[in-house]
């Protein structure tokens, strides 16, 4: 059936892209939209294709894919609200990738004459539109790692360039004492003291200059169509990422200073049942707030369909009417390996000192090896001390023709300075066995149901600290530090309840706090599907009887009410 105009009004006042136009604007657009319908598998426009028309998702899902080097990559996966085309109508090119239909799709299009106009017409809508044509630019081009095979990034986003310029302004104007030093060393003392101070400064001004160019470009703030994401890092210091799941927002913010509303900059507040993740000095903060609270009430829509949908189904199989099939749709594509580092030292730490051990839906985690070096430096030093001592001693004893490691002259002795030297060897010998003990069981726990912190000193009292999955309220891992960020090891912190947990000093801690996030999702989800099927059965139960019984129970109302009083 044809969609009908005031079902294409109410589909565009969900998406972010149209907010601004009057209802007058609304029905025109509407009224311009052609509906074309594409089976699954259909191609919908190729690559390298002539760029005419925009599209918007009625009803079903889209790829989109890329052919590189005869390698196919795929950009996204699309659904119902979600828009595509707009970036080849922008930049006046041919398709720069291919969409395929991935079930039986029903789209409006928008052809390029009306969507110039549109946009010409009215320039709050190119606002909404750069924000998003700004994400997905940022997100081809960096292509996170950590995100999972059916995650799409909708919004992407650093801090605005205003903040770059206003922590540059410091270096650049101390760039006036090496420019001094240097007028200073070709006119007035041509001294080599002079030359090298004019030298050095400049060189330190210049990388801390280029620092915090690279610095303000490592922070971003991400919006998936499954979770809320910070990303921050300092290079070579601090690297995080916080983030929530969209089912846990509880509202969005917008904060700006007087500058920032002139310049069209702010704070994106986003705030969960854990706390405020704020999105800081992003471009456009209004257009970027609306983008956000469109995906969670997207996602919270999505949710009341679901069990809409599954509440039909408890009562059909009640009443003993059949099921119907549920379409069929391609299953997301399994996720990449996680890329190995080559190197010898990550060989090392997570192949012979076990950092990670995975049995079945357990996972062990220990702290890095790095963190036992760290620990256990002074008592080798002092192995290595006594033991080179040790020897030493002995050959002097082997060479002496008067003295002996054990003598049997007069009974059975020994070389005292060998005998301490011995002992004290042994006394740290034993202090490094303690500490690789002691390190050793110092283990983080992951399994089907809990995390554990188990903190056990060797010989002596162990601490364990549990807390059940569905508990979680967050997570953000560090890694602080030179060491940490270059032999990639961190804490992961777990808020739970009112407490924080902490994972310390665990190889690659985005990994960890990925294992623990896909475990509490998991539990989660498992916990709420009981729930929520024992209360649809519950009430599917009840309507159940309801309609059985309603006729009998219309029959008797009738009776009483056609009942003759004597």
């Amino acid at each position: 059936m044809p969609i009908e105009l005031s079902a294409r009004i109410a589909f565009l006042k969900k998406i972010h892209l149209f907010h601004g136009l009057g209802d007058e604007e609304l029905v025109v657009l509407a009224a311009e939209l052609q509906e074309v319908s594409y089976a699954k598998d259909a191609v919908i426009f190729q690559q390298g294709g002539k760029a005419d028309s925009f599209y918007l998702i009625y009803g079903g899902s889209v790829r989109i894919v890329r052919t590189q080097n005869k390698k196919e990559y795929q950009l996204a996966r699309l659904v119902r609200e979600d828009y595509f085309g707009e970036m080849s109508l922008l930049a006046h090119r041919t398709r720069s990738a291919t969409a395929v239909a991935l079930a039986d799709t029903s789209l409006l299009v928008l052809s390029r004459a009306d969507f110039e106009r549109l946009f010409k017409e009215n320039p709050q809508l190119g606002l909404n539109l750069s924000v998003a044509i700004h994400s997905r630019q940022l997100a081809q081009r960096l292509r996170f790692k950590w995100l999972r095979s059916d995650e799409v990034i909708y919004f992407l986003a650093r801090k605005h360039r205003v903040i770059l310029l206003q922590n540059l302004g410091l270096p650049v104007f101390l760039l006036l004492i090496p420019l001094s030093l240097f007028y200073a060393w070709f006119t007035i003392v041509p001294s080599l003291i002079v030359g090298i101070a004019a030298f050095v400064s400049l060189f330190a001004l210049g990388a801390w200059i280029v620092w915090l160019i690279v610095d303000w470009g490592n922070d971003y703030y991400i919006v998936t169509n499954q979770r809320v994401v910070w990303l921050e890092k300092v290079v070579g210091i601090y690297d995080s990422r916080q983030e929530s799941a969209l089912s846990t927002v509880l509202s969005v913010g917008v904060e700006a200073n007087p500058l920032g509303r002139v310049l069209d900059y702010g704070n994106v507040i986003v705030r969960t049942f854990v706390g405020r993740i704020p999105f800081s000095h992003v471009d456009h903060p209004n257009q970027a707030a609306r983008m956000i609270e469109e995906y969670w009430m997207r996602t919270r829509s999505a949710a009341v369909a679901m069990e809409k949908e599954a509440m039909k189904d408890e009562i059909r199989k009640k009443l003993g009417i059949p099921i119907p099939p549920k379409p069929k749709t391609d299953a997301a594509p399994p996720p990449p390996p996680p890329p190995r580092r080559s190197s010898f030292l990550r060989l090392l730490g997570a192949n012979t000192l076990k950092l990670r051990l995975e049995s079945g839906d357990t996972i062990i985690y220990r702290k890095h090896w790095v963190v036992l070096v760290l620990e256990s430096w002074m008592p080798v030093l002092g192995i290595l001390a006594t033991l080179t001592l040790f020897i030493r001693r002995l050959w002097y004893l082997a060479a002496s023709p008067t003295e002996a490691f054990i003598s049997f002259s007069g009974g059975v002795t020994i070389d005292v300075v060998a005998s301490a030297i011995f002992i004290v060897l042994l006394v740290f010998v034993g202090w490094f066995i303690y500490r690789v003990m002691d390190w050793s069981n110092d283990q983080f726990i992951v399994n089907a149901e809990q995390i554990i912190d188990v903190d056990r000193e060797p010989f002596g009292t162990e601490k364990r600290n549990a807390a059940q999955l569905e508990n979680i309220l967050g997570t953000e891992y560090q890694r602080i530090g030179i060491l940490g960020n270059i032999f990639n090891f961190g804490t992961v912190y777990i808020t739970v309840g009112g407490t924080k947990l902490a994972f310390e000093n665990v190889m690659d801690p985005a990994a960890v706090q990925s294992d623990i996030n896909r475990r509490f999702a998991a539990r989660k989800a498992k916990n709420e599907q009981q729930q929520v099927a024992k209360e649809r059965e519950r009430m599917a139960e009840w309507l159940a009887t309801y309609h059985l019984n309603s006729e009998s129970l219309r029959d008797e109302q009738e009776r009483k009410t056609n009942q003759k009083p004597e």
